[in-house]
């Protein structure tokens, strides 16, 4: 008899956890962050308001990101909020003398990333960050590299900071196509606009056909360098054509 089929892997492998948050705008802000990279999984561990998931001020700072809001959940301890993970990344601003190691994101997720764990992002609170009997259950820590005199940084940031970094590991998103690029007017479009703008510079007095002297080939030269659109040589013909009507 074989042995049951193992459960198929989660769609989001991946959970981001916020211990003891204070102020719902955080809470709304990081979820908008792990939304825009793609993740949805977020767990709250003792947060200063029970209702914190519902507060006005979370849903505002959410910006549409409410789904990850309404999926979310509270645990009463960093323990529950671990449940079915197998790689925890403590958040800190500076290195433990004792505990799991401090890397930096990129150096550490690089090589998490092919290992198929289900990993958890573990971010304290905003006064204090992580306590110590926190960080020690965790496998690694990540401290983001800042500037040495000021390594401050909110906890919706750090969340993005770490979100974006995951998500880069884990192969990352294709940028967005640009719109297709204009076509360029040819040569036969540039030399009647310009035959165009001749007639109209004489019109108004500022060519003198019979002293024209080099202003067309400058003209010429300078709708070259452009490298002109076809939308632009209809604008430039409307322009002289409303020339030559005054």
């Amino acid at each position: 008899m074989r042995p049951p089929a193992p459960p198929p892997a989660p769609a989001d492998p991946t959970r981001f956890v916020l211990v003891d948050t204070s102020h719902g705008g955080n809470v709304g802000a990081a979820a908008r962050a792990i939304k825009v990279m793609g993740f949805g999984d977020l767990v709250l561990v003792r947060p200063r308001f029970a209702d914190v998931l519902t507060r006005e001020e979370t849903l505002a700072f959410a910006s549409g990101a409410t789904d990850v809001l309404a999926s979310a959940r509270v645990a009463p301890s960093l323990g529950d909020a671990l449940e079915g993970i197998t790689h925890v990344c403590a958040t800190a601003m500076t290195p433990r003398d004792f505990g799991p190691p401090t890397l930096a994101p990129r150096e550490h997720l690089a090589a998490l990333a092919p290992a198929g764990h289900r990993v958890a992002f573990v971010f304290g609170g905003e006064r204090h960050g992580l306590g110590n009997a926190d960080v020690y259950r965790c496998h690694a820590v990540l401290c983001i590299p800042t500037h040495p005199d000021y390594g401050s940084l909110n906890l919706a940031q750090a969340v993005q900071l770490v979100a974006y970094e995951w998500r880069q590991a884990l192969g990352g998103f294709a940028i967005r196509p640009a719109a297709p690029a204009a076509r360029l007017a040819d040569a036969h479009d540039v030399q009647g606009t310009l035959a165009h703008w001749r007639a109209a510079l004489e019109h108004i007095g500022y060519l003198d056909p019979a002293a024209p002297k080099k202003l067309i080939p400058r003209l010429n030269q300078l709708a070259n360098r452009l490298q002109l659109t076809r939308e632009e040589v209809h604008i430039l013909r409307g322009i002289a054509r409303r020339m030559l009507e005054r």
